[in-house]
């Protein structure tokens, strides 16, 4: 029992040292123009995130016969937790990873609350949601100039037949607030 607990002391130690040293900020807030709304992303570990955003938001109307053809603007809550796959890459070919500007994978949920729609068509019957996976790049620059674009596929879920369609997201803002703790350039 004496051993257990020192090996998971020892353990606890190893895993709380590993996350000095982060590629990740610590915490970013940013304005989003193409979709009007706040974002935000904490670390939660070396090279990854959780990303936050509540925003109006381009999705598939999963209420029509067509839904690939019939987009609308819905106001949404989305969670990403996003893994950077390639910071050190970037870092030692002198490209800069502020702001966290890499490559990542995710797993994606997003919620559409009913009862807007700024397109004037149909206002859809009830809230829906989307689950999945999507790829994507995300570039910062010094000026705060922030964007990131992400595709991938997903299982939309609410009233009607759920089914697997596309997913894709264009987000262009600053970032206003930051805790910067990157290593590399």
């Amino acid at each position: 029992m004496r051993n257990f607990i020192l090996l998971f002391g020892f353990l606890s130690t190893q895993l709380a040292l590993a996350q000095f040293g982060k590629n990740c900020e610590v915490r970013q807030i940013k304005i989003n123009m193409f979709h009007p709304g706040l974002e935000y992303e904490m670390s939660l570990g070396v090279n990854s995130t959780l990303d936050a955003r509540v925003a109006y938001q381009f999705s598939l109307d999963p209420f029509v016969a067509e839904p690939i053809e019939n987009y609308k603007l819905f106001p949404a809550i989305t969670l990403q937790n996003r893994y950077y796959y390639n910071f050190d890459r970037r870092a030692t070919s002198g490209r800069q990873i502020y702001g966290n500007s890499a490559n990542y994978i995710a797993p994606s949920a997003s919620v559409f609350f009913a009862g807007d729609d700024f397109t004037g068509d149909d206002i859809p019957r009830s809230t829906f949601a989307t689950a999945g996976l999507v790829t994507g790049i995300q570039r910062s620059y010094n000026s705060g100039l922030s964007f990131s674009v992400d595709v991938g596929a997903a299982y939309y879920l609410g009233e009607f037949n759920g089914g697997i369609y596309p997913v894709f997201n264009l987000s262009i803002g600053w970032i206003v607030s930051e805790k910067r703790w990157c290593v590399g350039r």
